[in-house]
């Protein structure tokens, strides 16, 4: 079971007058509170070990979690383009939970050699990670930790600030880092996406790493203009920021159900799409379009099943873990909730109530056992 939670979020040009400020607004610390979590923007990543010491010896806390983000949230605010940190302490059931600063997708054996005795027998265990988008061939590295630990993943990349972004006990830049949940830290989350799919799906016929030469046998830009019609065909610039390539997920029926690559380059010469991630042939895909009609109403279909699934239970905390382009594009000018400072975590409240809450802006969203992209993540500790 978990016990109290409490949040706080500040912005100051000094990050120690910042975690003053959040130190305050969580007010006494309970003495059995075990598990603090804190994201900060770039502008703190040179101080980011000066905070993790100032919050544990302040605390008493030793096990902290957390990152750099673009952005950093806070019960219905949120900081951008500035200084920011985000913080939130709670108390967990002792032995229910257990950090690992790292998991090197090239030594999985390591990984299980320190941790296989604590997963052993273990059911219902959720990881919150924290990944490095400097890793090559991420992606399969999250696969692999899904597989190693018989969990579902929740949690983001960091910001690539050229350093060190991640915290776990202590700031390091792993592969992938973060704490394995048992069934006795119960949780609940929720994922919501940004694009809409058009057209029909394809199939793969011709791709090498992430360039999508052919699709269904012919130049896969032809798929690609009979698909998003006339105006973006005509002028494909049009396409930037806006049309993307999603992977269906298998055994799904639900046509929601996709991760998205960005299109990141197309070749009109060739008719080859280069997308963020990488496909096969054989692969089935589908375009989809980014906008933030979509992303709304799918926020609010995430939180309505959300209070749904809770059937009554309290929430005692949250992590919200969101894309950067959401923040940039998609909710620019998005008036928030009556009584909110942001449009996201002002839903999440509007919906859910109040609660504790943080979180940060992405470069990556981790759900179960794939990176997605463009993508928001609700984890609640109940």
């Amino acid at each position: 079971m978990t016990g109290i939670f409490r949040s706080g979020l500040a912005t100051d040009e000094h990050w120690g007058l910042a975690a003053r400020d959040c130190l305050r607004q969580i007010g006494p610390v309970p003495p059995d509170a075990n598990l603090g979590f804190v994201y900060a923007t770039a502008d703190f990543a040179e101080s980011l070990s000066s905070i993790v010491t100032y919050l544990r010896e302040v605390t008493g806390i030793d096990c902290w979690l957390g990152g750099i983000g673009y952005g950093v949230f806070g019960a219905g605010a949120a900081v951008r383009g500035g200084p920011g940190l985000a913080v939130m302490t709670g108390c967990a059931a002792p032995g229910g939970f257990r950090p690992f600063d790292r998991f090197d997708p090239s030594s999985p054996d390591l990984f299980l050699s320190e941790h296989g005795a604590w997963l052993s027998g273990r059911s219902g265990v959720t990881a919150l990670v924290h990944g490095n988008p400097r890793t090559p061939r991420i992606a399969a590295g999250i696969r692999q930790l899904s597989g190693c630990c018989q969990g579902f993943l929740v949690g983001g990349l960091t910001a690539d600030t050229g350093g060190a972004a991640q915290i776990c006990g202590r700031v390091g830049d792993a592969e992938l880092s973060g704490v394995l949940l048992d069934g006795a830290i119960p949780v609940a989350t929720g994922l919501t996406q940004a694009c809409s799919p058009i057209g029909s799906p394809h199939r793969v016929t011709g791709a090498i790493d992430n360039v999508i030469m052919e699709l269904d046998g012919r130049p896969a830009l032809q798929a690609l203009k009979e698909d998003c019609g006339d105006i973006i065909a005509r002028d494909l610039k049009r396409a930037a920021g806006y049309i993307h390539v999603a992977q269906p997920v298998a055994g799904s029926d639900r046509r929601e159900d996709f991760v998205v690559h960005g299109l990141v380059g197309i070749d009109p010469r060739r008719g080859w799409l280069a997308i963020t991630g990488g496909l096969e042939s054989g692969d089935q895909l589908q375009f989809v379009r980014h906008h933030s009609e979509t992303a709304l109403s799918d926020l609010r279909r995430m939180l309505e099943r959300l209070a749904g699934r809770l059937a009554g239970r309290t929430i005692r905390g949250g992590l919200y873990i969101s894309s950067a382009e959401r923040s940039t594009r998609l909710f620019r000018g998005v008036p928030p909730p009556a009584g909110g400072a942001d449009c996201e975590t002002g839903l999440i409240h509007d919906t859910l109530g109040p609660f504790p809450l943080i979180g940060f802006s992405t470069n990556g969203e981790i759900c179960h056992d794939r990176l997605h992209s463009f993508a928001g993540i609700l984890v609640l500790f109940l």
